[in-house]
């Protein structure tokens, strides 16, 4: 029997690398699914890297902020795991996230792709009732997910699930990093402008393929459902505890005001420090992913397919160096 296609976008970045990583190590999906890998340079460093560790079918050129490319890449594709990207930080990003996976979706349904897997995030501004209407990455790709759902329901696309990938560790090696306390003693500080009590849910970005390769494996089951990936909820003072003790120095949380908060993303040095600031916040007051966040996180963990990496084995694998 003929494998069916996979296509990956993303296919260098974290996640489209992680869910080909994954299908290519499970023996079942490995035998039904051939994998295009798409990205948007094929002569890069990681694109030949995935070309020389074999089990890629093809690998094909694809940009999702122009459109034109989109359907030869995906021609012939039984399955498509579509991840947007913001192309830049500037102007409407909440327009330029929804329209790119808006555009590959329709493209989808115009070359008969069966299935879409969409890496989607909450819809901040919804769940915040118009409280906070500043992060347009996570609006934009709920609202391209609206639309994924809409084609579904109407039958163009046979099926669709969805991924919610939570804050990623990888983040406390780089922005969220502790600095060096102010007072020269040694220890180290986070600083940030919300309650310490305010929980995260931590995802080790390159898990990303256990709950892709999970619906996959049983597309009915997850027919219409978005998981929330991550491996728990941790909160501020958490963090810093498990930084401190991997690290063995002396790691704090110091909450700060919104105004302190926003210089330490670069305040209006960068065009997404307003954007992280209200971030931050809409966690401390709604959840990650609203009210029902620990339970959808918990669903989660227990519906992916192999072992969720926690923040105390990331900092194991890949450990934090302050000095």
């Amino acid at each position: 029997m003929s494998k069916k296609l996979l296509a990956v976008f993303g296919a260098t970045g974290n996640q489209g690398g992680s869910v080909i990583r994954h299908v290519l190590a499970d023996p079942v999906l490995s035998s039904s699914y051939a994998i295009r890998a798409i990205t948007r340079d094929t002569a890069s460093a990681r694109a030949a890297a995935l070309v020389s560790g074999g089990g890629v079918a093809e690998l094909v050129a694809a940009d999702l902020s122009d459109p034109a490319t989109i359907p030869a890449a995906i021609a012939g594709a039984h399955t498509v795991f579509l991840i947007s990207a913001t192309p830049s930080y500037t102007g409407d990003i909440r327009a330029q996230e929804r329209d790119s996976a808006v555009a590959a979706a329709n493209a989808c349904v115009a070359t008969g792709v069966q299935r879409v897997i969409y890496s989607t995030l909450p819809h901040i501004s919804a769940i915040s009732g118009g409280k906070y209407k500043s992060v347009g990455s996570f609006d934009g790709k709920a609202e391209a997910e609206l639309h994924i759902r809409d084609l579904s329901a109407r039958g163009l696309l046979a099926g669709s699930s969805f991924i919610s990938v939570g804050s990623f560790m990888q983040n406390w090696h780089t922005v969220m990093k502790p600095r060096a306390s102010p007072a020269g003693d040694g220890s180290y500080v986070v600083r940030r402008h919300v309650r310490p009590e305010t929980r995260l849910p931590l995802i080790d970005i390159t898990d990303t393929g256990k709950w892709v390769a999970a619906m996959l494996a049983e597309p009915d089951r997850f027919e219409g459902k978005t998981v929330c990936a991550a491996s728990r909820t941790y909160s501020m003072l958490e963090i810093a505890e498990a930084l401190g003790k991997s690290t063995g120095k002396k790691v704090v949380y110091q909450q700060v005001s919104v105004e302190e908060g926003l210089k330490g993303f670069g305040g209006d040095r960068t065009p997404v420090a307003g954007m992280l600031v209200e971030m931050m916040l809409y966690q401390q007051d709604f959840g990650y992913y609203g009210a029902e966040t620990e339970k959808e996180v918990a669903w989660g963990v227990e519906n992916a397919k192999g072992h969720v990496t926690t923040f105390e084995e990331f900092l194991e694998r890949e450990p934090l160096r302050l000095e």
